[in-house]
């Protein structure tokens, strides 16, 4: 296993059961409440549409609860992650919900592998899953080789120039890679994103950047026709603390001159 992929899926399952006894996951929500959905499926909804009857899989699913959300739409779900950890507390949310999702462990790039050639009408990458991965291209190539023909790819994901920015006394720099690059960004923290005590010991994570370019060619060079691209100016957790502010539904953008940075991005493609 290349040394990048044990490091990151180290870290996954460490955090993962805090991130599912975290509020912000808001496990016991989904189990008290049938028309619950995670506050990233609600943010695309609008886009997203009528997925009612469609099968679908999510890429990197984590602890599952964006794939039981698009279960409650009406797709028939598979979720697919590496990390043992995070798809045990999927399967444990999915159980407790009723939720008839299947789960597979496997890394994204090996996921046509990992499903035995399934074909799908919809591929959806949630937020901050790309950043994981060294190269675009080949991402690109699964999720052509996973769709079915008309098949939908469903893609939010933070904006490289949010990614790029780093933060000192003075404000905001452009101080890591908008383009992708061979060498990772390597990281070295024990915090998480969510609300928690808990402590870690897996810290070291490496990551890239992809230009929001790049990842669109990526798709076209595989055939696929984009149908939708929609920059936003927010995202789903507080990604520049002190700086940002929540709004109403959840979401967090700049406290002052929002409109100066775009902080995510919805793409929509449709494999002919």
């Amino acid at each position: 296993m290349d040394d990048f992929l044990e490091r990151n899926r180290a870290s996954w399952d460490d955090r993962a059961p805090a991130h599912a006894a975290s509020p912000d996951y808001a496990f016991d929500k989904f189990v008290a409440d049938p028309g619950f959905l995670s506050g990233v499926v609600r943010f695309d909804r609008p886009l997203l549409g009528d997925i009612s009857g469609l099968r679908g899989i999510h890429l990197q699913c984590h602890i599952g609860t964006d794939t039981v959300s698009l279960s409650r739409l009406g797709a028939r779900m598979t979720g697919l992650d590496f990390s043992a950890v995070s798809l045990a507390q999927a399967r444990r949310l999915a159980s407790r919900c009723g939720a008839d999702v299947t789960f597979v462990e496997s890394d994204v790039y090996d996921a046509v592998t990992a499903v035995a050639g399934e074909k799908f009408d919809l591929v959806f990458t949630g937020i901050g899953a790309l950043c994981w991965l060294p190269d675009i291209r080949r991402w690109a190539e699964v999720v052509a080789s996973l769709l079915t023909p008309g098949g939908r790819l469903f893609l939010r994901e933070g904006h490289p120039m949010l990614w790029a920015l780093d933060e000192d006394q003075e404000g905001l720099t452009v101080g890591y890679p908008y383009f992708e690059r061979p060498e990772p960004i390597v990281d070295d923290s024990n915090e998480t994103y969510v609300e928690t005590e808990a402590s870690f010991t897996h810290n070291v994570t490496h990551s890239w950047n992809h230009g929001l370019g790049e990842t669109v060619t990526a798709l076209l060079d595989q055939g696929l026709q984009v149908v939708g691209l929609v920059e936003h100016d927010s995202v789903p957790w507080d990604a520049l603390p002190g700086r940002m502010q929540r709004l109403p539904d959840g979401e967090f953008r700049l406290r002052e001159q929002p409109w100066r940075l775009a902080c995510s991005y919805t793409l929509q493609a449709i494999k002919p």
